[in-house]
C-alpha cells in the first residue's frame, strides 16, 4: 500500500528543522550564546526572548535549570523523528512512516503542553513579568504555534493510520474466510 502524504505536514517538519536545531543551538551554547557572549550574534534574536521567557534567560542557567536543554535534547530528537519520517514517506515509501509522523507530533505536543502546564503549576514563575502584549506577542503566540499545527498533525495522521488499519482488518478477514473453505 502507497504512503500518503500531505504537502503541509512535510512542509512543516521541513521548515521546522532548522528552527529547532537553531533553538537548541542556543540552549546548548549558553551562556556564550546569550547577550554578552562571543557566539551572541548567531541568536541576536534571544536578546528579547531570553528577558520574556525566564527558561532562556540568565535566571535558569544561574540556578542550573535543567529543564531548558532537557526539553532541547527532545526537540533534536523530534527533529531527526520529523526528517525520517519526510524521507521514509517520500523517498523510501515505507509504509508505515505516518506512524513515525504520528509519534513525533505527539512528542511534540506533549512537551509544549508539558512546557505550558509547567508555567501554570509554578505561577508563571518564567513569564509572568511580562506585559499582556508581550506575552500575546513573545510567547503565546508562537508557542502556541507547537500546539496547534502538530495537533492536526496527529489528528490528521491519526485517522490515516485508523483507515490503514481497517484496510488491513478487512483484508485479513477476507484472507481468514477464504482459508476456511
Amino acid at each position: 500500500m502507497a504512503v500518503k502524504t500531505h504537502a503541509w505536514i512535510t512542509f512543516w517538519f521541513v521548515l521546522t528543522a532548522p528552527v529547532v536545531l537553531w533553538d537548541a543551538g542556543y540552549c546548548f551554547m549558553r551562556p556564550r550564546s546569550m547577550l554578552g557572549g562571543d557566539l551572541h550574534w548567531i541568536w541576536k534574536p534571544y536578546e528579547i526572548y531570553q528577558n520574556i521567557d525566564y527558561v532562556y534567560g540568565i535566571k535558569a542557567l544561574e540556578e542550573n535549570n535543567g529543564f531548558t536543554n532537557a526539553q532541547s535534547f527532545l526537540n533534536i530528537v523530534e527533529t531527526f523523528m520529523s526528517l525520517a519520517y519526510v524521507y521514509l514517506a517520500h523517498i523510501s515509501g515505507w509504509s508505515p512512516a505516518p506512524l513515525i509522523g504520528f509519534v513525533t507530533a505527539s512528542m511534540t505536543l506533549s512537551k509544549t503542553v508539558l512546557y505550558w502546564a509547567q508555567e501554570y503549576y509554578c505561577g508563571f514563575c518564567a513569564i509572568g513579568h511580562n506585559t499582556v502584549s508581550d506575552l500575546i506577542i513573545y510567547w503565546i503566540i508562537p508557542n502556541g504555534l507547537w500546539i496547534v499545527v502538530p495537533s492536526l498533525i496527529v489528528v490528521r495522521l491519526g485517522k490515516d493510520l485508523v483507515a490503514s488499519l481497517h484496510v488491513a482488518e478487512r483484508a485479513a478477514t477476507k484472507a481468514a474466510s477464504g482459508k476456511q473453505k
